[in-house]
């Protein structure tokens, strides 16, 4: 099985990849082609009963496609959405546009009731492991620390076999937080799959309600996709989830006692340098 290379568009190469399909399969790709921007928020059901087939054969004509699933079928359709049109050739202007453009979508997405809820989950845990891997590590490791702040204790393993370790002793009355783009990391999603098994609740900030991570999830906060291309990173994503990590820190410290700030700027001032 080749790789799909994201130059050569993911629309393009499910078009012209039709005519070698069986029946069935090429009903998926044509429905792929003909309402891509659809099947990017859709699950694996969602396209079969559009297909007026099953969920498996929408994962054998992604793999028959050159994916290796549908999720990553739907990640390439995602990269390689079209371009919006500019003017001129302003790269920093038109990035500062698209960044607001993703903070308005992640506004309009985001339910704040779901935040809420969020918020508390994660005040009445007993422990709190927060996961996530790749691109969405940073960010994760950010929130815990902001948690640290509150008075907050928090588990925040960076190695995936940790936070397996971690994952794995969780119990009821615990807490898996997990911040994932796709929804679909195989790490992010058996620590929170481990979690869910020995009763912990589990908390998912994503980008895909309609993923795997999403399934399992006790809530959802989904900041939904974004309509532009990127290569491998997607940053623009990242901006619509670090807005939602900062409004579950600022409810957490409406609500929560925290340590006194005087004292939390005293630890940041001991890290400065004289000249």
């Amino acid at each position: 099985m080749s790789t799909v290379r994201n130059e050569v568009g993911a629309i393009a190469r499910v078009r012209s990849a039709m005519a070698t399909l069986v029946p069935s399969e090429a009903r998926v790709a044509a429905v792929i082609a003909h309402r891509p921007d659809e099947v990017v928020e859709w699950s694996t059901a969602e396209l079969a009963q559009a297909a007026g087939t099953s969920t498996a054969t929408v994962i054998r004509a992604c793999r028959s496609l050159g994916y290796r699933g549908f999720q990553h079928l739907r990640l390439e359709l995602a990269r390689s959405a079209a371009p919006a049109v500019r003017e001129g050739d302003d790269v920093v202007s038109n990035l500062f546009d698209d960044a607001v453009d993703a903070v308005r979508l992640a506004q309009e997405t985001v339910q704040p009731a779901l935040v809420e809820q969020a918020a508390d989950a994660v005040r009445g845990a007993r422990r709190l492991v927060v996961v996530s891997n790749g691109f969405s590590g940073p960010p994760v490791q950010d929130f815990a620390m902001r948690l640290s702040t509150l008075g907050r204790a928090v588990e925040a393993p960076i190695d995936p076999l940790a936070q397996q370790f971690a994952t794995h002793s969780l119990a009821e009355g615990d807490v898996c937080f997990a911040l994932s783009y796709s929804g679909a990391n195989v790490q992010t999603l058996r620590a929170c799959t481990a979690a869910k098994e020995r009763g912990a609740r589990v908390v998912v900030v994503t980008s895909y309600a309609r993923s795997p991570l999403g399934r399992i999830a006790d809530v959802l906060v989904a900041t939904g996709p974004i309509a532009v291309a990127h290569d491998v990173d997607p940053f623009l994503a990242r901006l619509g989830h670090t807005v939602v990590l900062h409004a579950l820190h600022s409810v957490l410290a409406r609500e929560s006692p925290a340590p006194s700030v005087p004292g939390m700027r005293d630890v940041v001032v001991d890290a400065l340098t004289e000249d």
